[in-house]
């Protein structure tokens, strides 16, 4: 087990503190020399084609799900025709897992606005950087639904689109607090798998911080597929509805925006300021300047 090395010691009538690894100062709040990198604009276009890549890929599963589930479709076993609800989970949280590993370097992976909303309040990326992650990923998002219905429409309008909606028997508060939840494990995962407290003493946490983040995606889908067909990710769902365009997608609309910002801007706020303390140490470093 690790454990803080931080010493104290009297020198001159000061204080020194030695810690054995460094935070990166917050990103400032708005940063127009961004708008000057083309590194900027490539982590747009990062988080644009990965969350592409990730509806194309969840959307087809939960389609093929229903027509493999479906009665009249089906010729064998409805038991063991379909992935079910586990491999619908899976396949979410597998292609979260591939793609924050193989866009982390670049943009960060993000690959959610409810994750970008949660970095920006934990002053990890800039207003601006937020906003255009944001809207890249809900345009990548759209995309990716109107390629599944461009190689599939048939399916695609029969089966609901992939658009998440509020199941029969609960009720909107319900399914606006499983949003809430669900968003918090996620966003808690990411500040705890990518703590440069932690990556600092174990050389390995790193290169498997999308691992954790993969699997804390698969659970939430377990517990709350059947209230909400999970969102806990605002441009998954606007995609999703904008391509299927049905009244229910879009009546249920705001608790996938709602639910999902207001779950991530707790998870900041507990990481950051209660098991970081960030405020302390701000307070700490002010008095100690003053």
């Amino acid at each position: 087990m690790t454990k803080d090395i931080e010493t104290t010691a009297e020198q001159g009538g000061g204080e020194f503190s030695a810690k054995d690894y460094h935070d990166p100062p917050p990103a400032p709040l708005i940063d127009f020399d961004e708008l000057t990198k083309w590194s900027f604009y490539r982590a747009c276009i990062a988080e644009f084609i990965a969350t592409l890549l990730f509806l194309y890929v969840t959307v087809l599963t939960v389609i093929g799900h229903k027509v493999q589930t479906d009665p009249t479709k089906n010729t064998v076993d409805p038991n063991c025709g379909s992935v079910g609800i586990l491999g619908i989970a899976w396949a979410f949280g597998g292609m979260i897992f591939i793609l924050v590993y193989c866009t982390a370097g670049i943009s960060g992976g993000h690959i959610n606005p409810a994750v970008t909303l949660g970095l920006f309040v934990g002053r990890k990326v800039s207003l601006i950087r937020a906003i255009m992650y944001m809207v890249a990923q809900c345009l990548g998002a759209i995309c990716g639904c109107g390629l599944v219905k461009a190689f599939q429409k048939t399916y695609y309008n029969s089966y609901g689109g992939g658009a998440n909606e509020l199941q029969p028997g609960f009720n909107k508060g319900t399914g606006l607090g499983a949003e809430i939840i669900g968003t918090f494990v996620l966003v808690y995962t990411v500040f705890s798998a990518t703590d440069p407290k932690r990556n600092a003493r174990d050389s390995h946490v790193p290169v498997l911080a999308p691992l954790p983040i993969g699997f804390a995606v698969f659970m939430v889908h377990l517990a709350t597929i059947p209230i909400t067909g999970t969102g806990i990710n605002p441009a998954r769902s606007l995609g999703a509805a904008v391509i299927y365009n049905k009244e229910k997608a879009w009546d249920d609309q705001w608790i996938f925006w709602v639910g999902p910002f207001i779950g991530a801007v707790i998870a900041a706020f507990y990481h950051q300021f209660i098991l970081r303390a960030a405020a302390i140490k701000a307070l700490g470093s002010f008095r100690s300047n003053a």
